[in-house]
């Protein structure tokens, strides 16, 4: 697709596709900047998927959250035939979603809890705006490295197509459950009202699928929906109390019995940095012995410098000669 919409955003490459809009790479001609527009399936003003376009561009454009892809500009463009479609633009984000990385390879604990805390902070500021997600699964969050010797991954959460407010009129219609089937909160799977607290049991899912390498409802649409109505996901012992306990509550049927998305991030915070410092870091130079030192037996001949000893020892693993005692010889 190479179209000139709104004058101004010329298309180029096909980034992705769901079931109602296609997502391309673009150019803002008036900017000269790469951006991300979003192209929806034609549609008529009193249709579903019209109603989720229109709800979707309103809520993008109220809010503006780092963990969100941002809403630069919407427009109607009519093509060739006549048939009039809607596009948002989006900034672009380099990187690849959830879905993808997880094909390929599997996440450290510390990355997932980076990770989580991310999209719960992002969860936690729409949530706070009276907005549910209501579709958070692996396809819906980017991922990308905010720069090119940056050592972790971030993330952005996107596509508020079925996304409602809280108390609001529902755009989409009465008693529909929508939402991807491996990731549906039990109450979504009921057909029940729905809250915050459904987001929260999605990302539990996510979660647990990043650590396991496996969905924990794997199956056909009405199996995987069915199957959180009579069992609990699995949460292996081997991933640990704290990763046990979060998730077990997180992903509880009772929606009363989880945490808001607020507690989720502070619990993911905290072991994160735990994580983090607790790490050891190898040694890259002069390795003299694979054992370290026995920080007990005297020192002789060394330097104390900001607490590191220096001369003819052993400093972890690291080996630093002491200075010669005379100076050598010419001639």
């Amino acid at each position: 697709m190479n179209q000139l919409l709104g004058q101004r955003y010329r298309t180029a490459e096909l980034l992705g596709t769901g079931g109602a809009s296609s997502v391309y790479r673009a150019t803002d001609e008036n900017l000269g900047r790469d951006v991300a527009v979003k192209v929806f399936n034609p549609s008529t003003s009193d249709d579903d998927d019209y109603r989720r376009q229109h709800t979707e561009t309103l809520l993008l454009a109220t809010l503006n959250h780092p963990g969100l892809v941002t809403l630069h500009d919407a427009g109607l463009h009519e093509d060739e035939s006549g048939r009039t479609t809607s596009f948002l633009v989006m900034e672009i984000v380099d990187g690849r979603d959830l879905r993808k990385l997880l094909k390929a390879e599997r996440l450290e604990p510390l990355e997932v809890a980076q990770l989580g805390a991310d999209l719960a902070d992002a969860l936690a500021y729409i949530h706070s705006q009276g907005v549910i997600h209501r579709d958070v699964k692996p396809a819906n969050i980017l991922l990308y490295r905010a720069g090119e010797h940056d050592t972790r991954l971030y993330s952005k959460l996107t596509d508020f197509g079925i996304a409602r407010m809280v108390n609001a009129t529902m755009a989409t219609a009465t008693g529909a459950t929508i939402g991807t089937a491996n990731y549906l909160s039990p109450e979504q799977a009921h057909g029940s009202v729905v809250d915050a607290k459904s987001d929260i049991y999605s990302l539990g899912l996510v979660l647990l699928e990043c650590l396991t390498g496996q969905k924990a409802f794997p199956g056909a649409v009405v199996e995987a929906a069915v199957a959180r109505l009579l069992r609990d996901p699995e949460v292996p012992d081997s991933l640990g109390p704290v990763w046990g306990t979060l998730l077990t509550s997180m992903t509880a049927r009772d929606p009363q019995q989880r945490p808001d998305a607020h507690e989720v991030a502070l619990v993911l915070r905290e072991y994160a940095l735990d994580a983090d410092e607790s790490k050891v870091l190898r040694p890259l130079i002069g390795t003299r012995s694979d054992e370290p030192a026995d920080p007990s037996e005297p020192v002789t001949g060394g330097v104390m410098t900001n607490g590191i000893v220096t001369g003819n020892v052993i400093t972890g693993k690291v080996y630093i000669p002491a200075p010669p005692a005379h100076a050598p010889r010419l001639g």
